[in-house]
């Protein structure tokens, strides 16, 4: 039997720590007897033996060996001189294996009158030794180049690995440089940093680099390099060792994930569909390849009808009709483009047809054959470019996006010497499928652009008379395309008693859902106009109106835009503008100008006021109470009424027009008031070039201009008589009103204002409160008006054969252009208007 190993002092070697540090050991007590007086639950573990069988029994049947009974008392009295004692024993498991163990004594102590000590133990585990050839191996067939340089940076050993990846045999590098061997390996920067490591003694880890090597000339490789010194016996550095793995694969993915990440933050910057395919053509150049194309069918560059192609719209033509949309090239000028952007092309690569651009993968060509007798036959043109420019490798890739088919990008390698992998294709699918959908943006955007934009063209009037009261120009300019159409509106309202109504309005939002609401807000305002209503009545209504048609909307997108729409109120007035939600709030100014007085009623719903320029230049501003924008529903609205003299300039706007320069109404009001008061004859040439000064550029919101220069009525175009309330007056009113018509020289109309003007006043003095007056209007249209004090409407109806009476306003309406009523503060006024000879 072995014999028990001692080892030195465990006090002086390990100190007392280690000694009784049996946290994981088997310990036991045992009495100076020899007998067990102590078990652990590790113990158990190590021998197998539970507590129950070993504690009162002696602990020598634990041994694995025979007794050595002087020995024993020698360890016994060193522990005794508390000292302790350690050694290699062999132990007996239950279960009959020997267990070679690290046996440790402590110094002996007292339990009550018996002496005793602790002994713990610990399997001795067999270290793994290294054999020289095992070591050997690994150091030349590691995955990782290995190689140990001098301090003059000279190589004295390399492994295998370092070896096949330069691609210079060992013989020639040992003893030689780095830099005198692969320059194209960075060679400099590396010897620097090993200097670095030298000169401090710092080890510098995971230095990545790119560059070529003789193992592989025609492609690029990464590699991640890590250097540490060496150092003999005496702590001195004798060189260095460098270790280096080729990341070459996870270089390049890391890569390409940049490259598409960048693509989402270059591609698509504008909702223009030209400029989407040329965007994405330059990226492309050179990141990924020398040469791109970018086909788009046309139905897809064209604004009319839907502009798609469906996968489902049945069996695509032979030959589909695209144009190039963007091209990029490395060689100035794209010398290698068989077509240029504009031009018609039916480029798919043999032997595809269209059917690829439904339903195919793309295609990866690696190695281009100019002399393939398809590409001779098919695209003779293309083949030549090859030859001429050594197009060498070429991916395309049809180009989807939401079930429509839009293009085909073609990328193509000429300088770069490497040829497209697999791996390529992926990076180029990703390309396209990030621009296919901004190409498909754009054009959805440009359709409903185009749609909303000619809608909002069809809504606005497209001439505009102001009768003989008012002299009209208008100047409109649409959104810049990236704000999208808004919703400003005006009008020129023909109105009874020669008087002319004057509305500028503007509906919160952009997009198809402001224009439209623009047209049904127009048509409304034309209709309450028509109905005689005064400016303040007439916005109460439209109000009423805007509030119905709110309520058809999401309840969120009403939400949204309210707040938007008190912004505007409050004078924030651009961010109500930029909404685009399908709320229906707008602001609104309705005018009314009276010729015979030169009185101009007005009421505003949170639109800017008025600007007035009198004949001598002076500029105001006259400001009705501004009342709430309309859709908010709640609160009244009130008109102010102001006189104008005659030739005034009375201009209304949107505040597109004064705040278009630097956002600062009252600055961009002052400016157009200091244009509209230079002395232009022209009132189409001053409004146009007011307009071009305040808005040089396109702006994101709409902008309207209405200028109006006004005129009066004299003397000679209107008469008028009191009217006694007795049915005799009729006959004496009936002729001075016929005379009046002749002397105007109307006396094709004398007959018929005779029978007019009798029906009229005979109602008046029947059914009507003094005081009658009646009137005569010379405009663009004669114009027959009866006053009364009473408030009761007219009712034309249709009399019986059998009735004496009841035909007098049925007459007056088919003898008159148009007749109606309209309510003054006094009562009302019966009007008839005949159109002049």
């Amino acid at each position: 039997m072995d014999a028990p190993r001692e080892e030195p002092d465990a006090l002086t070697s390990e100190g007392p720590r280690a000694l009784f540090d049996a946290s994981s050991d088997a310990a036991a007590v045992v009495s100076g007897h020899g007998v067990v007086l102590g078990w652990t639950k590790a113990a158990e573990d190590l021998l197998g033996h539970p507590a129950s069988e070993i504690v009162g029994g002696p602990a020598a049947r634990l041994l694995a060996m025979p007794g050595d009974p002087v020995r024993v008392a020698g360890v016994a009295e060193r522990c005794r001189a508390g000292v302790g004692w350690s050694g290699l024993i062999p132990l007996r498991h239950r279960g009959g294996r020997r267990i070679e163990a690290d046996l440790r004594v402590s110094a002996s102590f007292r339990l009550g009158a018996d002496e005793c000590f602790l002994i713990s133990a610990r399997e001795q585990r067999q270290q793994w030794t290294v054999d020289q050839s095992v070591l050997d191996g690994f150091l030349t067939r590691s995955p990782v180049g290995m190689a140990m340089m001098d301090t003059q940076l000279r190589y004295v050993w390399l492994n295998d690995t370092l070896e096949r990846f330069g691609g210079v045999p060992r013989e020639q590098r040992l003893g030689r440089r780095l830099s005198e061997l692969l320059p194209g390996l960075q060679a400099e920067t590396i010897e620097g940093l090993m200097r670095k490591v030298i000169d401090t003694g710092v080890p510098v880890t995971d230095y990545e680099y790119v560059g070529w090597s003789w193992a592989d000339p025609h492609r690029q490789h990464a590699y991640s390099t890590s250097f540490f010194p060496l150092v003999d016996s005496d702590n001195s550095i004798t060189g260095v060792c460098y270790m280096v793995l080729d990341v070459t694969e996870r270089w390049n993915a890391r890569q390409l994930l940049a490259l598409v990440n960048e693509a989402g933050t270059r591609i698509g910057t504008t909702l223009d569909v030209l400029r989407t395919a040329q965007e994405l053509a330059d990226f492309s150049v050179p990141r990924f390849a020398d040469f791109v194309v970018v086909d788009l069918l046309e139905p897809v560059l064209s604004t009319e009808g839907h502009g798609t192609w469906l996968t489902d719209a049945g069996p695509a033509p032979v030959k589909p009709v695209m144009r190039r949309a963007g091209l990029s090239s490395v060689r100035e000028g794209a010398p290698e483009a068989v077509a240029q952007v504009g031009d018609r092309v039916d480029f798919v690569p043999p032997p595809h047809d269209a059917h690829l651009l439904i339903d195919g993968e793309p295609i990866l060509i690696p190695v281009l054959d100019p002399s393939d007798e398809l590409w001779a036959t098919e695209q003779p043109e293309r083949a030549a470019s090859m030859r001429e420019f050594g197009l060498h490798s070429l991916i395309s890739v049809p180009m989807r996006a939401r079930n429509t088919v839009l293009g085909l990008t073609t990328f193509v390698r000429s300088l770069n010497p490497v040829s497209f992998q697999p791996d390529d294709v992926l990076v180029a699918r990703e390309l396209v499928a990030r621009a296919a959908l901004c190409v498909d943006n754009a054009r959805r955007y440009t359709r409903e652009h185009t749609a909303a934009v000619t809608l909002q063209r069809s809504l606005l009037p497209h001439a505009l008379t102001g009768g003989t009261a008012l002299e009209v120009a208008s100047t409109y300019l649409p959104a810049d395309a990236t704000g999208g159409v808004g919703g400003d509106w005006f009008d020129v309202i023909p109105l009874s008693g020669a008087r002319v109504g004057l509305v500028v309005g503007d509906v919160v939002g952009h997009g198809i859902t402001a224009a439209a609401t623009m047209g049904r807000l127009r048509t409304a305002v034309q209709t309450l106009a028509d109905m005689e209503m005064p400016p303040d009545e007439l916005l109460a209504h439209l109000d009423d109106l805007v509030l119905r048609l709110s309520e058809e909307q999401p309840d969120e997108a009403v939400t949204g835009a309210a707040d938007e729409v008190v912004a505007g109120a409050a004078g924030t007035a651009e961010a109500a503008h930029r909404s685009t939600t399908a709320f229906l709030g707008a602001t609104c100014l309705y005018a009314v100008y009276d010729p015979v007085t030169r009185r101009c009623a007005m009421a505003r719903a949170g639109h800017p006021p008025p600007v007035v320029i009198t004949p001598d230049g002076q500029v105001s501003f006259p400001e009705p109470p501004a009342g709430p924008p309309l859709g908010l529903g709640g609160m009244a609205f009130e008109a102010a009424e102001i006189e104008l003299a005659e030739n005034s300039l009375f201009g209304l706007y949107t505040n597109g027009l004064v705040e278009a320069a630097d956002g600062d109404m009252e600055r961009g009001m002052s400016r157009l008031g200091d244009l509209l008061s230079r002395p232009e004859l022209d009132l189409r040439a001053l409004c146009t070039s007011a307009v071009g000064q305040l808005v040089p550029v396109p702006q994101p919101d709409d902008i309207a201009l209405l200028l109006t220069r006004t005129h009066a009525l004299g003397a000679e175009h209107v008469v008028s008589w009191e009217v006694p309330v007795e049915p005799a007056a009729v006959a004496d009113v009936r002729a001075r009103a016929t005379r009046q018509v002749e002397a105007w020289g109307f006396e094709e109309l004398a007959m018929t204002t005779e029978l007019i003007v009798s029906e009229l006043v005979t109602n008046a003095i029947r059914y009507a409160e003094p005081p009658i007056r009646l009137r005569l209007l010379r405009d663009s249209r004669l114009t027959c008006e009866v006053a009364d004090a009473s408030s009761t409407a007219p009712r034309l109806r249709h009399a019986r054969s059998m009735d004496e009476g009841g035909r007098g306003l049925f007459l007056v309406a088919q003898l008159a252009h148009r007749w109606g009523a309209r309510y003054t503060a006094d009562g009302k006024i019966i009007w008839a208007e005949q159109e002049v000879p």
